[in-house]
C-alpha cells in the first residue's frame, strides 16, 4: 500500500514539475521579447543585462522540462534505480549556462562603465519593469508552493530565478529612473550586480547538483531518522554500518546491523525485510538494503 501512495507521489511530482517549466517558458518568452525590444532600443545596459537574463531563463525552463520528462521514466534492465539523476545532470547544465552567461555581461557592463553610455530614456522601460516585475513575482509564488509540496532541484532552481529576477529588475527600474536626472553610469553598475548575481546562483545550483552527481552522502537529517527506525527493533544489538548513494532526489541506503548470533536464518530474514519496508516508508529513500552479520561486542561501528 504504501509503495503505490509513494509512487503516486512521484508521478505527481514529475506532473507538477512539467506544468511549472511549461509556465516559465511561456512567460519569459514575453518577457525576452519586450526587454530585448526596449533595451536595445534605449541601449539600456541594465535593460540588456536583464533580457540576457530572461533568455537564459528560457533554457533553464526548457532543461527543466527535459530533465524532469527523462528522470519521471521507471527504472529499467539497464538503469536499476531509475533515471532520478537527470534532475541533477539538467540542473547542471542550467547552472553553467548562467555563469557563462553571467561573466559575458559582466564585461559588457564594465567596458560601458569605463567608456561611458547615453540612455535614450522612454516610459516603455518603467512599463516593461513593471510589468517583468508582477509577471516573475507571480511565478515565484506558484513555483514555491509546488516546490513545497515536492521537494525537486529543478523547481528549487526554477523558484530562486524568479525570486532574483524580481529584484534584479528592481534594480534595473531604479537605474532606469536615475537616468532622468543624468546619472547615467548607475545602470552599467546595476547590469554588473545583475550579472553577479546570476553568476553566483548559477554557482550555488552547480555545487549542489554536482555534490549529487558525486554520490554524495545523504543529509544528517535523513540519516537521523533512519537510525531512529532501527532503533525501534529490539532485536538489533547494534548499527554496524550505514551508507547512501544518490538516486535524484532519493537515496539507496545500505544498513549492517547485528543481530544474537543464535538467531535462525529464517527470523533474521524476517528482520532484513520488516526493517527495509520501513526504511523505504522516509520520503527520502528510494530503497534500503540490509545486511545481517552476528554480534559482536567489539567491532567498531562506521557509522
Amino acid at each position: 500500500m504504501y509503495k503505490k501512495e509513494k509512487r503516486g507521489k512521484m508521478e505527481d511530482r514529475f506532473t507538477v514539475t512539467k506544468k511549472v517549466g511549461m509556465y516559465g517558458i511561456i512567460g519569459n518568452i514575453f518577457l525576452l521579447t519586450l526587454k530585448a525590444i526596449v533595451g536595445f532600443t534605449s541601449k539600456s545596459q541594465a535593460m540588456i543585462a536583464d533580457a540576457i537574463n530572461s533568455a537564459g531563463d528560457i533554457f533553464a525552463s526548457l532543461m527543466t522540462a527535459i530533465g524532469n520528462k527523462i528522470a519521471s521514466v521507471p527504472k529499467d534492465e539497464d538503469h536499476n534505480f531509475g533515471h532520478g539523476k537527470a534532475e541533477y545532470m539538467f540542473s547542471l547544465f542550467i547552472s553553467i549556462s548562467m555563469i557563462v552567461v553571467s561573466i559575458k555581461t559582466i564585461i559588457d557592463s564594465a567596458k560601458t562603465l569605463f567608456t561611458g553610455s547615453e540612455i535614450s530614456f522612454t516610459w516603455w522601460l518603467v512599463v516593461v519593469c513593471v510589468i517583468t516585475i508582477i509577471t516573475k513575482l507571480t511565478l515565484y509564488i506558484y513555483t514555491k508552493t509546488m516546490y513545497n509540496k515536492c521537494n525537486n532541484i529543478l523547481l528549487e532552481a526554477s523558484m530562486e530565478d524568479h525570486r532574483n529576477d524580481c529584484i534584479i529588475t528592481t534594480f534595473t527600474l531604479i537605474s532606469i529612473l536615475l537616468s532622468l536626472k543624468g546619472i547615467n553610469w548607475f545602470d552599467s553598475v546595476v547590469g554588473i550586480c545583475i550579472s553577479a548575481w546570476i553568476c553566483k546562483t548559477g554557482g550555488e545550483i552547480f555545487i549542489e547538483s554536482y555534490n549529487i552527481l558525486m554520490d554524495m552522502s545523504m543529509d544528517e537529517e535523513t540519516k537521523d531518522m533512519v537510525i531512529n527506525i532501527v532503533n525501534t527493533y529490539k532485536d538489533v544489538k547494534a548499527i554496524n554500518g550505514i551508507s547512501s548513494a544518490p538516486v535524484g532526489y532519493q537515496y539507496v541506503v545500505f544498513l549492517t546491523i547485528a543481530v544474537d548470533g543464535e538467531m535462525t536464518t529464517f527470523k533474521s530474514h524476517q528482520l532484513a525485510d520488516k526493517l527495509e519496508e520501513s526504511i523505504t516508508t522516509l520520503e527520502k529513500v528510494y530503497k534500503a538494503v540490509v545486511h545481517i552479520e552476528p554480534y559482536l561486542e567489539n567491532k567498531k561501528a562506521e557509522i
